[in-house]
């Protein structure tokens, strides 16, 4: 539990920015919820990650976190210029934040209350730093260890969901050493998987988000280029076959007596791009359509798998899931995202949004759930 003297407010962490491929996302996010923190309520301390892994206190300027003329920020340029860096305790009880520089005397930051990571992708989302903060004993926002890495890996995210009885796409994953060793083999089970489900298919990093390093291939000539691509992002592929169908998205969130559906979203096709990439999302601003166009039995449908998929996970305070609607009327999950981007023109927001909480209830709701959880084991 939290060790906060009553005398002051709860002060939030907000770490953000990181090593993987998806660090302007996570600066983006991290702007728009520290804009969103009530700040009557709340003391805030940003901590970014840099590209190279640099822990560096940061302004507090949301509005400098922004997209701007298609480009993106970084922690690089919002961090202190110092070249030290900020450290969490390591033991448990200890809640004192410090900034330490080279040939200086430690400077305290004072105790961190709850941390709200914003980091999307590896060594941020993935478990790893649910795993700091777990021996650190401080109170976090978002899944744990074991739900983070699970969310974050493609090929087991699709073995769990298959041992609870949501319905999955036809895919492969291909390992680093396979593809280094014997490529014609891995080759020859992703032709299979045309061979049985037809092209397109589509490459993926097996570890990653925001749509990087995803290539749509429609015969095998383009095949070894998108495996180099996914490669770029993650040595781990999985390759899925093209679900023809309706993309339909849900939220959940954690509330007192439990997670909850939002309404669902569905994102139409983009006509500008082969499939819903990095660029249609963050670049373009492609919107979907909130709530999507479904039948009551549809809508308690998919709200119900979205929340099977959040148990079935062990996730905790929030998700989404990302379903497709097929011609038959079944729902086939995609994936889930365990910390959902939070930018202005994000889908889990603008589905709670619609549900009737808004983008500051959502936020304050994250952080009093994290307050609530006891640390440890649960």
């Amino acid at each position: 539990m939290s060790s906060q003297s009553p005398s002051r407010k709860p002060r939030v962490a907000v770490v953000f920015g990181g090593r993987s491929s998806e660090h302007a996302i996570s600066v983006v996010t991290a702007g728009a919820v520290l804009g969103a923190i009530d700040r009557d309520k709340y003391e805030v301390l940003p901590i970014g990650i840099t590209a190279d892994g640099r822990w560096a206190l940061t302004a507090d300027e949301p509005e400098r976190m922004a997209i701007e003329n298609r480009r993106l920020p970084s922690v690089a340029e919002l961090a202190d210029s110092q070249p030290g860096g900020v450290l969490l305790p390591l033991e448990p009880g200890n809640r004192e934040v410090s900034y330490h520089e080279p040939g200086s005397v430690p400077k305290a930051l004072g105790e961190v209350d709850v941390v709200f990571p914003v980091l999307h992708g590896p060594y941020g989302e993935d478990g790893t730093l649910q795993g700091l903060l777990e021996l650190s004993g401080v109170p976090y926002v978002g899944a744990g260890v074991l739900a983070s890495a699970v969310g974050m890996d493609k090929e087991y995210m699709k073995r769990v969901f298959a041992s609870f009885g949501l319905p999955v796409g036809p895919y492969v994953t291909i390992r680093p050493r396979e593809w280094r060793t014997d490529p014609g083999a891995a080759r020859k089970r992703i032709l299979d998987l045309a061979g049985e489900h037809g092209w397109p298919l589509f490459v993926k990093p097996a570890r990653g988000g925001s749509s990087m390093g995803i290539s749509k291939v429609d015969d095998i000539g383009g095949l070894d280029e998108a495996v180099a691509e996914a490669q770029r992002h993650d040595p781990k592929v999985v390759v899925e076959s093209q679900l023809d169908g309706r993309e339909i998205e849900c939220g959940v969130l954690e509330f007192e007596d439990g997670p909850r559906a939002s309404v669902p979203a569905e994102i139409p096709p983009v006509s500008a791009h082969d499939f819903y990439d990095f660029e249609a999302k963050y670049i373009d601003s492609a919107s979907g359509i909130v709530p999507a166009p479904l039948s009551p039995e549809e809508t308690e449908r998919v709200q119900e798998l979205a929340v099977l998929a959040f148990e079935a996970a062990s996730c905790e305070g929030l998700v989404r899931a990302d379903f497709f609607l097929t011609a038959g009327g079944e729902f086939v999950i995609n994936e889930i995202n365990t910390m959902p981007g939070f930018t202005p023109i994000s889908m889990y927001p603008r589905m709670w949004q619609k549900s009737g909480v808004s983008y500051a209830e959502l936020v304050d709701r994250l952080i009093q759930a994290a307050l609530r959880r006891e640390t440890g084991l649960r």
